[in-house]
């Protein structure tokens, strides 16, 4: 299980460094790809095959099915960490999740995701003052 946030930046070649509690989980190769709210997900290999499979099932007449078919595997592509902890994180991502200098890597249960750190940060200023609101709205899907 992934959790935690951690602060590193991203260097202009496009590399960071992913947490080293992370890249146990991560293993030595994993998937990366567009997520929501304008952040990266990263997924073990494991767990990358478990989305695809659930994936492949949604049906082909479905246009929301589609649409997001191809935005998940249009944008992924599978990162191998170097001797230093490192990443490299295509351009087309970094474009997407504005990555450019400091980002936060968080750990979200069965994936880590990679902000920027001003996404980041007003992504958490906008759901503290809702957080009742949103914690409310889970007791009704049995939380």
């Amino acid at each position: 299980m992934f959790m935690g946030e951690y602060k590193h930046n991203i260097d202009t070649k496009g590399r960071i460094i992913v947490p080293a509690k992370f890249r146990t989980d991560l293993g030595d190769s994993f998937v990366i790809t567009r997520g929501l709210d304008q952040c990266l997900f990263a997924y073990p290999m494991e767990e990358w095959r478990v989305i695809e499979n659930k994936l492949k099932k949604l049906p082909l007449t479905k246009k929301d099915a589609r649409a997001f078919t191809r935005f998940f595997f249009s944008g992924a592509v599978e990162c191998e960490v170097d001797k230093q902890g490192r990443i490299n994180i295509p351009a087309s991502l970094r474009k997407y999740a504005v990555l450019d200098k400091a980002c936060a890597v968080i750990g979200v249960s069965n994936r880590v995701e990679f902000w920027s750190e001003t996404n980041w940060n007003t992504y958490v200023e906008e759901s503290e003052d809702s957080f009742a609101e949103i914690a409310e709205n889970m007791m009704d899907i049995d939380f």
